[in-house]
C-alpha cells in the first residue's frame, strides 16, 4: 500500500514538471536573465520574440513566444523557422496581444504548420538531474493573444493561466479612446477588421461566445478574464490533457527541485508607447490593435435560442 501511494506521488510530481506546480524560490530561471526579474516584463513591452526551448530527451521541443505582435512579427516568425522543422511544434504564449491583421496572419500560418498552442513562460529550470526546460503556468495571454491561441490544432490553458479580452480598437487613440476623435474612414476600419476577426475565428473552430465577450468590453473599461467555463464555451480550450500540446509531458525522471515566480506583465498598448517613448521599440504602426486596462467583467454571452 505505501510503495502505491509512493507512486502515484511521483507520477504527480513528474506530470508538474511540464506546468511547474512547486513553490521553493531560487531554483529556476526564465530565459533572459536569471538575476534580474525586470528583464521578464521588459520583454513584454518588446516585439514578440520566439524562442527555441530544447527539450529532448525528456519531451517534444516547443517554441516560446513572448511580446507583443507588430508588423514584422509574422515575418519575424518565418526567420525563425527557416531551416527548422516546426510543424506540429508548440508555442507557449505570453503575450499582451498587438496588431489584429498580424496577430490573424501569424494564427493562419501557424495553423497551416499544425501548431499547438498553450499559455506559460518558457524557463530553465534546476533540477537534481541538471537544468531542464519547463513551462510555469503563470502568464498572460491578452487581447489579440487569444485569438492566436485559438490557432493551434490542440489547445490548452493550465490552471493560473490569464486569458484576458476586449474590444479592438484604433491602435494609436486606445489610451484614451472617449475623448478621441473619429473619422468615417476610422469606423470603416474598425468595421472591416473585425468582419475579419470574425471569420478568423469560425475558421479557427472558435465559438460565437469569444466574440461576444470580446467585443462586448470597450477600451475604457477593464479586460474580461475568460473562466475555466467560457474557455471551454468559445473553443479556446480543446483538452485538458498537458500531454496533448507537450508530448511527452515535459516530464523528468528526477522531480523539480523549485521555481521563481514572475512579475505581473505590463499592458499592450500603455506599456508599448512607455518603451516607445524611452527608445526602445522600434515598429512599424499597425491600424487596430487593443486598449489598456485590465481585470474586470464582461456581460454575458446571451443563451442560444431554439429553433
Amino acid at each position: 500500500m505505501r510503495r502505491a501511494e509512493s507512486s502515484g506521488v511521483c507520477r504527480r510530481a513528474l506530470l508538474c514538471v511540464a506546468f511547474l506546480c512547486f513553490a521553493l524560490p531560487g531554483l529556476a530561471a526564465p530565459l533572459d536573465n536569471p538575476a534580474s526579474p525586470g528583464v521578464t516584463v521588459e520583454a513584454r513591452k518588446q516585439p514578440m520574440r520566439f524562442t527555441l526551448m530544447a527539450c529532448e530527451p525528456h519531451c517534444r521541443d516547443w517554441i516560446s513566444a513572448v511580446g507583443i505582435v507588430t508588423a514584422e512579427t509574422p515575418k519575424a516568425f518565418d526567420d525563425f523557422s527557416a531551416g527548422r522543422d516546426v510543424a506540429g511544434m508548440t508555442v507557449v504564449l505570453d503575450s499582451g496581444g498587438g496588431s489584429v491583421n498580424d496577430a490573424i496572419a501569424l494564427g493562419r500560418r501557424w495553423r497551416d504548420l499544425g501548431l499547438r498552442t498553450t499559455v506559460g513562460t518558457s524557463v530553465v529550470a534546476k533540477t537534481v538531474a541538471g537544468d531542464r526546460a519547463a513551462v510555469l503556468p503563470d502568464a498572460y495571454c491578452e487581447s489579440m493573444c487569444a485569438f492566436m491561441l485559438l490557432s493551434g490544432k490542440a489547445r490548452y490553458v493550465p490552471d493560473g493561466a490569464h486569458v484576458r479580452v476586449h474590444q479592438i480598437w484604433m491602435g494609436d487613440r486606445a489610451d484614451d479612446a472617449r475623448a478621441a476623435s473619429y473619422s468615417a474612414d476610422d469606423l470603416m476600419i474598425v468595421e472591416r477588421d473585425i468582419g475579419r476577426l470574425a471569420k478568423y475565428t469560425f475558421d479557427m473552430g472558435g465559438g460565437g461566445d469569444l466574440l461576444y465577450l470580446a467585443l462586448s468590453i470597450p477600451p475604457w473599461e477593464k479586460l474580461h478574464e475568460l473562466s475555466g467555463a467560457e474557455l471551454r464555451s468559445t473553443n479556446l480550450v480543446t483538452t485538458d490533457n498537458v500531454a496533448d500540446v507537450l508530448p511527452g509531458g515535459g516530464t523528468t525522471d528526477a522531480p523539480v527541485a523549485g521555481l521563481v515566480t514572475k512579475p505581473v506583465q505590463d499592458r499592450f498598448p500603455a506599456s508599448v508607447a512607455n518603451a516607445a517613448a524611452a527608445g526602445t521599440i522600434v515598429s512599424k504602426q499597425t491600424k487596430t490593435a487593443e486598449a489598456v486596462p485590465t481585470g474586470g467583467v464582461a456581460v454575458a454571452a446571451p443563451p442560444a435560442q431554439n429553433p
